[in-house]
C-alpha cells in the first residue's frame, strides 16, 4: 500500500510540483492550498508525511504544524518556507516538524529532505526538538536543511523553479514588483551620487568609485531581499527557456512588462529627487553632479555603451545567482555586495540604473536650468538621445551579459548534459 502524503501550501505551482515529484516516488499525494481544509483532512484520514508552508493567507504555518502534530502525532512533518532562518527552523522543530526546507528547492532537495525526516521520525523518540537542541549546543551551524546550495543546484533551481514561478505570477504582482525594482535601483543610484558627488577632489577617483559602488549595492539588496522584479536579473530566465520549462514567447512577454514597470519606478524616483529639492545640497553641487553623470552616459558611443553593459549584467546576474545559493539574509548581502560594487567601480552600464540617472539629469537640466559640463554639447541631453544613445545599446548589452554569459553558460555547464 502506497504511503500517503498531504501538501499544504498557498502556491499552486508548489502543490503541483510536489504532487508530480512524490507521485513518481510512490506516494499517494493529496494537496490543498487551505490550512483549514488540511487540518480537516488530517482529522478524517491519516498521512505518513505532511509538507506544510510556513506562511499562508489567514493562517501561520507554525500553528498548522503544531495542530498537525497534535492531531496526528505519527505523521512526519516537514516545514517549507520562502523566508528561511535558523530561528524559524528552531520554532518549526519545537512545534513538531522533523525538518525544514527553504524555497525555492529542486526535486532532489525535497526528496532528500523528506527521506531524512522519515528516517529521523523512526529513529528518534523525541522527534526533532532533542536533535536541534544538540545542534545548537554544539554550535554546528548551519543545520543540514539550510546549507548553502552548490552551483549545480542553483542552476536547477533557476531553471525549474525560479524562472517558472516568474511566468506564473499574477500580472498585478509583476507590475507592482517591477515598479518597486525600478525605484529600488534608483535609491541605489541616488545614494551613490549623494555619497560621492564631492569626494574625488579629496580622496581620488579610484576610492570614490569604490565607495560609490559599495553604497549602490543597496539597490540590488532591496530587490533580492525585500522582493521585486528586475529586468536585468530576469535575464536569467533564459536558463528556464533552454531547459524547456517555459516558452520563449512567455519569457519575452514578462521581460517587456518588467522592463516597462522598471522604467516607471525609476522615473518616480527621479521625480522624487527633483521635487524634494535634495539636489540643492552643497549649494547645488549634488544636482550638478547628477547632470554631469547623465551627460557622460549619453555621450558614450553605441559600441562603448553596449560593451560596458555586457560586463555590467554579467556581474549583476552573478550577484543574483550567488544570492540564490545562500539560505540566510547575511549571506545574500555578501553575495550581492561584491559583484555590484565591482560593476559600478569599474564603470559598467546598467539599463535600469540609467532609467534613473539620465531622467534625473534631464529634469535638473530642463526644469532647474543646471548646465552641463564645460566643453560638452548642451543639446545631447534629451529624451531622444537617452533612448537612442544609451538605453538601447545598454539594454542589448545587458541581455548579452546576463542571458549569454551567465544563463546560457551555466545551463551548458550543468543542465545541457542531462538533456542529451
Amino acid at each position: 500500500m502506497a504511503e500517503k502524503m498531504l501538501v499544504i501550501d498557498d502556491e499552486d505551482i508548489v502543490l503541483e510540483s510536489c504532487r508530480k515529484i512524490f507521485t513518481a516516488e510512490g506516494f499517494d499525494v493529496v494537496t490543498t492550498n487551505s490550512p483549514q481544509e488540511g487540518l480537516k483532512l488530517i482529522s478524517d484520514s491519516s498521512f505518513d508525511v505532511v509538507l506544510c508552508d510556513w506562511k499562508m493567507p489567514g493562517f501561520e504555518g507554525m500553528d498548522v504544524v503544531e495542530e498537525v502534530d497534535r492531531r496526528s502525532p505519527d505523521s512526519t512533518i516537514v516545514m517549507i518556507s520562502g523566508y528561511p532562518s535558523v530561528g524559524r527552523a528552531t520554532e518549526a522543530m519545537k512545534r513538531g516538524a522533523m525538518d525544514y526546507l527553504a524555497k525555492p528547492f529542486s526535486p532532489e532537495e525535497i526528496i532528500l529532505t523528506v527521506k531524512k525526516a522519515v528516517r529521523r521520525k523512526i529513529t528518534q523518540e523525541k522527534k526533532a526538538l532533542g536533535r536541534f537542541e544538540r545542534i545548537v549546543k554544539n554550535i554546528q551551524f548551519p543545520v543540514p536543511s539550510i546549507e548553502d546550495k552548490a552551483p549545480q543546484t542553483i542552476a536547477e533551481t533557476v531553471a525549474k523553479s525560479v524562472g517558472v514561478k516568474k511566468t506564473t505570477s499574477p500580472w498585478l504582482s509583476v507590475v507592482v514588483l517591477g515598479i518597486l525594482a525600478g525605484a529600488y535601483i534608483g535609491f541605489g543610484g541616488l545614494l551613490s551620487t549623494t555619497v560621492t558627488f564631492d569626494m574625488a577632489k579629496s580622496f581620488g577617483i579610484g576610492f570614490t568609485k569604490f565607495l560609490g559602488g559599495s553604497v549602490f549595492s543597496v539597490g540590488l539588496m532591496l530587490v533580492v531581499i525585500a522582493g521585486a522584479e528586475l529586468f536585468t536579473g530576469n535575464n536569467l530566465m533564459v536558463t528556464s527557456t533552454l531547459a524547456r520549462e517555459i516558452g520563449f514567447g512567455t519569457m519575452v512577454n514578462r521581460w517587456v512588462v518588467v522592463y516597462i514597470t522598471n522604467f516607471i519606478g525609476s522615473i518616480i524616483l527621479a521625480l522624487l529627487f527633483f521635487f524634494s529639492g535634495l539636489w540643492k545640497t552643497g549649494g547645488g553641487a549634488l544636482g550638478a553632479a547628477a547632470v554631469k553623470i547623465a551627460y557622460n552616459k549619453v555621450g558614450l558611443g553605441f559600441g562603448e555603451a553596449m560593451v560596458r553593459a555586457i560586463g555590467c549584467n554579467w556581474l549583476v546576474c552573478l550577484a543574483v545567482w550567488m544570492a540564490l545559493a545562500s539560505r540566510q539574509t547575511v549571506g545574500k548581502i555578501f553575495a550581492i555586495f561584491f559583484p555590484i560594487m565591482a560593476f559600478v567601480a569599474i564603470g559598467f552600464e546598467h539599463c535600469v540604473a540609467n532609467m534613473y540617472f539620465i531622467p534625473a539629469g534631464i529634469f535638473l537640466h530642463t526644469w532647474a536650468g543646471i548646465p552641463g559640463p564645460e566643453g560638452v554639447n548642451p543639446n545631447i541631453l534629451g529624451w531622444g538621445s537617452f533612448f537612442v544613445r544609451n538605453l538601447i545599446p545598454v539594454t542589448i548589452g545587458n541581455l548579452i551579459g546576463g542571458g549569454v554569459f551567465v544563463g546560457m553558460s551555466y545551463w551548458g555547464a550543468y543542465l545541457k548534459p542531462f538533456n542529451q
